[in-house]
């Protein structure tokens, strides 16, 4: 017999369960299905950051909100999730980054948004006092920081099943029919309503159900250094590279930003470009000599969605009823996890959502 509620999610990593969470928390019948197992790409393979700092306007009031709750998600998950607002600095090495920063900055600030300031090189190198070479300055978002990818998901996960949410893992979801008030998802689970949380495979379930969506991949690389000595300091970003740098708890250095390796939405396998990587790791050396003699221990890749816009695609289909979406983060999504849960659970309650979504809602593709 099919299993009956009244939302089916399909994806297990952090938004389908932030989904899950707050859809049980209000006493829908939950069911997650995930084709692999809870949490398999991108939700444990990012970086961990929480940024606003230079996120895009179509979702920094959104990001803001996740910001927010970062903080008090030790008391709504009654976990750790291994937050730290240490701040994310955004590095311009020229006079002409600093001078287009702080343009972008000040028009952000003459719309009200105060979360991010400039600071110069004397400050700059105070936050950083490992920074080699000259630079002109950067952006900072003083209550930025990062997260254990692997904590959180942990986290969010036991919360939802506390919720009741139901976890159905090694589920693959192939077709879907419309009966009256509920979808029929491969006779293994009804429901009236449908979250598509599937990452890099949403535009093909899309497909499946009569949308056109797009949906590209990227496979972002990661590494991680031996244990070093104390590295203080903000997250690190740059003007105009893809970098991520920070130290974790136990002392090894994360760095990603975005370096692309190789995914295969077929084999859902991705793999380390290694000349690109090594290319990437130029500029945190040049950035900091210090590292240098520092030696890798790991690196590795996850796949997660690409959209054309770089946005991620929150909300109702316009073609089909029941279904809803939440994907496409495109390299950024790791910071509005706490935040999507209560924007879906608003949608299929029916509310007005308490953040605007228009430059995010299907329909604009």
């Amino acid at each position: 017999m099919p299993v009956q509620a009244d939302v089916a999610i399909l994806g297990g990593g952090l938004h389908g369960l932030s989904c899950a969470l707050q859809l049980a928390g209000q006493g829908a019948e939950v069911v997650v299905l995930e084709r692999d197992w809870i949490g398999r790409h991108a939700s444990t393979a990012n970086a961990g950051g929480v940024r606003t700092l230079n996120r895009a306007r179509q979702e920094l009031d959104l990001g803001l909100a996740a910001l927010a709750l970062w903080s008090s998600l030790p008391e709504m998950l009654d976990e750790d999730c291994g937050f730290r607002p240490v701040g994310q600095v955004r590095i311009a090495r020229t006079e002409t980054d600093f001078a287009n920063e702080t343009a972008r900055v000040q028009a952000l600030q003459s719309n009200g948004y105060t979360h991010e300031e400039m600071i110069n090189a004397e400050d700059l190198k105070a936050l950083l006092p490992q920074l080699g070479p000259e630079c002109a300055g950067a952006s900072y978002a003083r209550n930025d920081g990062a997260a254990d990818p692997h904590l959180t998901l942990l986290a969010f996960r036991r919360a939802a099943e506390g919720a009741g949410a139901r976890m159905m893992e090694g589920i693959t979801v192939r077709q879907f029919s419309r009966h009256n008030t509920y979808w029929d998802l491969d006779g293994i689970v009804h429901a009236p309503n449908i979250v598509i949380a599937a990452g890099a495979w949403s535009g093909s379930l899309a497909r499946s159900l009569g949308d056109e969506l797009p949906s590209g991949v990227r496979a972002s690389m990661m590494t991680v250094t031996e244990r070093t000595s104390p590295f203080p300091g903000p997250v690190v970003g740059c003007v105009g590279a893809a970098l991520s740098l920070k130290q974790t708890t136990a002392g090894t250095l994360v760095i990603g930003g975005g370096v692309q390796g190789r995914a295969d939405l077929t084999t859902g396998r991705s793999q380390v470009d290694f000349e690109r990587l090594a290319t990437g790791l130029r500029l945190p050396l040049h950035l900091f000599p210090c590292l240098e003699h520092v030696r890798i221990t790991r690196c590795w890749t996850g796949i997660e969605a690409l959209t054309p816009d770089h946005l991620p695609v929150i909300g109702p289909s316009p073609w089909r009823e029941g279904v809803f979406y939440c994907y496409g983060f495109s390299g950024h999504g790791f910071e509005l996890a706490p935040i999507t849960g209560f924007v879906i659970a608003d949608l299929i309650a029916g509310n007005q959502p308490r953040w605007s979504l228009k430059a995010l809602c299907p329909s604009r593709f």
